[in-house]
């Protein structure tokens, strides 16, 4: 059990790194004397490394052994993370925060998996990662709140100087991990390698403009995917050769294994939709600080996390594919509620129930899903089969929260200058410059933000403006919350062809387990 926790806590500082680094903006741009865009700059960053190299991650455990890649990804964190604690300016945070440190998640999220698929087995595998499912998901839920608390009450360097005592801990404890050996061809494929990272950076890079709202998204989204599309080329006509490559294309040959990839993608895209719509929803529209806003969020991160663990305890109970559909459903029902509740609620426990019932469906997802993928995978290949896994996991996470802030932000702009369009109160020449403003930079923004910024305006233009924006802000938020609820709603028609296909049973060192 202690290994277990182990695993779970270098599984919750992974996460919570970007969350703390996320709601510590403004104050490492003033003690740093740096711009927002230079930190947020490295924050991108830090996640397009990370992306880009975490199917070589897995390759790079092969080689050098998991129990060594794991170690070396904590290390990387540990030295991202000492490295703020010291750090005097943005040259320091982009080389060790974000080079070091992305490399460092890419060698340390799929040995991780691997090593917990090759440490236990049955029962106790799938209670692991239910509990590193669980601890992530806290981490992604509670992490603006325990950042906003230490940044506001002491300094963001205690934070990232408490990650580094929790790796160290982490680390204490390395002699109860057993290595798994891996036996397969020791040769390198580069150019596999090279399509990989240009596949995978294109796509998150891609992802990552679209949320900031900059150019370019399509020609780097294309540029992305046309270099996974060579990949897989390259793969298979390497495999047919019986030359070395980066991945076996047979993994995808497991209907089981594909299933798993495509409903663990659908949940991280739901928990991304939930995790930008809902923090804004109690920041600029009930003006919750991050303290508050993480409170009434917990009802989500608590049930999440009691749920995974019940549900890894008494998997062998049900069928995982039941389990995975009730989870699914629970999220459609939980967003499906939250929709109606956007506008009318106007304090954060409101939300309880709807989070609640979301969360025990997120919950049973993340205690499922990972043993569920990886399970049937031999030990030779579960390197390979581990870095796809969190590869296809971190996309869907950056997805959900690009696509579902970038529809959030279109939404706003366009209900903003029709009511502005519409208004008898503002001149013709307000109402363009209501829209050429949106155009030029749309955000969501507390009423008493936006009251500092029409400072001077008559007191009709002012309180019509604040009327305009009361009324945009909610159904903004309400489409972004179609992005998880369509998720949720794809998860759960996938989670029927789970039904027809065999329960996964834990692979022999033969190879893969074909469904």
């Amino acid at each position: 059990m202690r290994l277990a926790i182990l695993l779970a806590m270098a599984m919750f500082v992974l996460v919570v790194d970007t969350s703390l680094m996320n709601v510590s903006i403004a104050a490492v741009v003033r003690d740093l004397d740096t711009t927002t865009s230079g930190v947020q700059s490295a924050i991108a960053l830090e996640a397009l490394v990370s992306a880009a190299f975490i199917l070589i991650g897995g390759k790079v455990g092969d080689l050098i052994g998991r129990k060594r890649a794991y170690v070396l990804g904590l290390l990387g964190y540990a030295i991202g993370a000492l490295a703020m604690t010291l750090a005097q300016s943005l040259t320091v945070v982009i080389i060790f925060w974000a080079l070091v440190g992305g490399i460092g998640a890419s060698l340390l999220l799929p040995s991780m998996q691997s090593l917990i698929h090759g440490n236990f087995q049955g029962p106790a595998q799938r209670r692991v990662y239910a509990l590193v499912g669980a601890a992530a998901a806290i981490a992604a839920a509670v992490g603006p709140l325990l950042g906003g608390f230490i940044t506001t009450y002491l300094s963001w360097r205690v934070g990232f100087g408490l990650e580094v005592v929790i790796i160290v801990c982490v680390l204490s404890g390395i002699g109860l991990v057993r290595n798994v050996e891996y036996t397969g061809p020791r040769e390198i494929d580069f150019v596999g390698s090279v399509l990989s990272v240009i596949g995978m950076g294109g796509i998150v890079l891609g992802i990552l403009v679209w949320q900031e709202g900059g150019e370019s998204v399509l020609a780097l989204i294309l540029l992305g995917v046309a270099a996974m599309a060579g990949l897989a080329y390259w793969l298979v006509r390497r495999t047919r050769a019986g030359k070395p490559h980066l991945l076996d294309p047979g993994l995808f040959k497991s209907a089981m294994f594909r299933v798993g990839i495509s409903q663990q993608l659908l949940q991280q895209i739901a928990l991304g939709g939930l995790m930008i719509a809902l923090p804004i929803y109690l920041q600029m529209v009930l003006e919750y600080s991050a303290m508050l806003a993480g409170l009434s969020l917990a009802p989500l991160s608590l049930s999440m996390f009691a749920v995974a663990l019940l549900a890894g305890k008494r998997a062998g109970r049900r069928r995982p594919a039941s389990i995975v559909g009730t989870g699914f459903l629970l999220v459609t029902i939980g967003v499906a509620l939250l929709i109606p509740i956007v506008p009318r609620a106007d304090f954060g426990w409101g939300l309880l129930i709807p989070l609640a019932i979301a969360g025990s469906g997120l919950g049973m997802l993340v205690s499922q899903l990972n043993d569920y993928t990886l399970s049937p995978i031999s030990e030779e290949r579960v390197s390979e089969a581990a870095a796809v896994n969190s590869a296809g996991g971190s996309f869907g996470l950056s997805f959900g929260l690009a696509f579902a802030g970038a529809i959030m932000l279109a939404t706003l702009s366009l209900s903003f200058t029709n009511k502005a369009e519409a208004s008898t109160v503002l001149s013709p020449a307000q109402q363009t410059q209501v829209a050429q403003s949106l155009e030029e930079n749309a955000e969501v923004m507390t009423n008493t933000h936006l009251d500092e910024l029409l400072d001077g305006q008559t007191p009709e233009v002012e309180a019509e403006i604040l009327r305009i924006n009361t009324e945009a802000r909610p159904v903004s938020l309400q489409i972004a919350l179609l992005v998880p609820l369509l998720a949720a709603l794809l998860g759960l028609l996938n989670s029927i062809r789970m039904r027809r296909l065999p329960d996964p049973q834990p692979s022999n060192t033969d190879g893969v387990v074909l469904g």
